[in-house]
């Protein structure tokens, strides 16, 4: 294995906005009456469609010459006519967007890539009905989603949210323009901060919600209100480039991902301290400092920050012991099956890994040179970029699919690391 000698000095990684940030604000800021500006956005092809998608609903959002922050002029209620909506992969457009168009007045087909279609939609689609809509599916419960509205009274609804939390995230942005409010109940719901998430965005933009008990919710018929709003640092993207430093010995700074993050997935410096690297966290920054040893030998649960589950399973080989990542079930619907996409390209490597239905253990050894398979997944290559740090041997099928939430990461990655190659194949562009 090849090894990158340390700096004198830390790293500031140049990390994007957040995604999840993005595309909720645009959402709240769409259903607002007034012009709202959000700051330091991000710029990928999730965004671009979700972005795109709102302006085909009738939302106006004009970006700024001068800062790049983006304007968004709100409708002030759901939308209203009649149009064809493209979701292209990106997962949220065609989860948040749904419950808006059911609370305006209209007839409106979601669509997506053949990547998206293949994801379920149908506890989306079973609760839209539940609250009046009417409402077609795929076949299997999937994109093409079809919704005629005349907006939506409201009431009580029990929610499934054990396969996304997005789904009940898009019912409760939806819910305060419900002519009576709503109030939700979700039953076994995964990563739950982004619900928490959801939930400081949707009062940032004026709405009244509290949860009364655990997984219930009780939303109030206020509308939003515009709002400004400056992005975080995407803290999933920055999973690789602090996982970077714990397994190269570098220092990396994140700047903007302090202790006031709306972000669960900042935890995830956390996992790389029990795994022996060095964290400090600030108001304004995460840092973390590698050791020159990756320790093994326990069971970690992320389900909560499952986004960044295939960050420390990528590096696992590294550790001293096998490592076990539980309760990501809920990743096999992602962009790819993610455990087993992880555990595939591990056992290419001549990685041994054990898999169950929610879980998967890596256990340690030498990596051999091996094409990682990457599943249009943005996830699996730049995590795997990660591990190539220490082997050197490893090169991506398709490099260009980080453009969904991050375009210019491996120019990043090189930046800073400059022992990780450049592509050599071109970005790839929305659909």
């Amino acid at each position: 294995m090849t090894t990158v000698s340390p700096p004198p000095e830390a790293l500031h990684a140049r990390i994007p906005g957040s995604k999840s940030l993005t595309n909720r604000a645009l959402l709240l800021a769409a259903a607002a009456e007034g012009t709202s500006v959000l700051t330091a956005p991000l710029i990928s092809d999730d965004t671009m469609a979700f972005r795109q998608a709102l302006g085909d609903l009738g939302v106006r959002i004009r970006p700024s010459e001068d800062d790049g922050a983006w304007q968004v002029t709100g409708l002030g209620r759901g939308p209203r006519g009649t149009g064809r909506i493209w979701c292209a992969d990106a997962g949220t457009a065609a989860r948040f967007l749904p419950p808006l168009a059911a609370a305006g007045h209209g007839d409106f087909l979601f669509t997506g890539s053949d990547q998206l279609t293949a994801r379920p939609v149908a506890p989306l689609a079973d609760a839209l009905r539940r609250l009046g809509a009417e409402v077609q599916t795929g076949p299997g419960g999937t994109l093409p989603l079809r919704v005629r509205a005349e907006g939506l009274d409201g009431g009580a609804l029990d929610v499934d949210s054990s396969l996304s939390s997005q789904f009940l995230s898009g019912l409760l942005m939806a819910a305060p323009l419900l002519r009576g409010g709503l109030l939700l109940r979700a039953g076994e719901l995964v990563s739950r901060p982004y619900v928490d998430m959801t939930l400081a965005l949707m009062r940032h933009f004026g709405a009244d919600v509290a949860e009364d008990a655990p997984g219930g919710f009780a939303v109030r018929p206020t509308g939003y209100r515009a709002a400004d709003l400056r992005i975080e640092p995407d803290a999933s993207t920055a999973s690789y480039f602090l996982a970077a430093a714990a397994v190269t010995g570098h220092t990396v700074t994140v700047r903007g991902l302090g202790h006031g993050s709306l972000q669960g997935d900042v935890r995830f410096a956390e996992v790389l301290e029990r795994a022996g690297a060095r964290v400090t966290r600030t108001e304004d920054a995460v840092s973390v400092t590698g050791t020159g040893t990756l320790r093994g030998g326990f069971d970690v649960d992320m389900g909560d920050i499952s986004d960044t589950f295939m960050t420390l399973a990528a590096i696992a080989p590294l550790a001293d012991a096998p490592l076990t990542i539980r309760g990501i079930g809920h990743a096999r619907l992602k962009e790819s099956d993610r455990i087993e996409a992880v555990a595939r390209n591990l056992g290419a490597l001549g990685v041994r890994t054990d898999t169950g239905r929610d879980r998967i253990t890596v256990h340690p050894g030498g990596t051999s040179p091996a094409r990682i398979a990457c599943h249009r997944d943005h996830r699996i290559a730049m995590a795997f970029s990660v591990l190539n740090l220490r082997t050197g041997n490893l090169t991506l099928d398709d490099p260009g699919c980080v453009a969904k939430t991050f375009p210019g990461f491996h120019e990043e990655f090189h930046r800073l690391f400059p022992g990780h190659p450049l592509p050599t194949a071109p970005a790839r562009t929305s659909a």
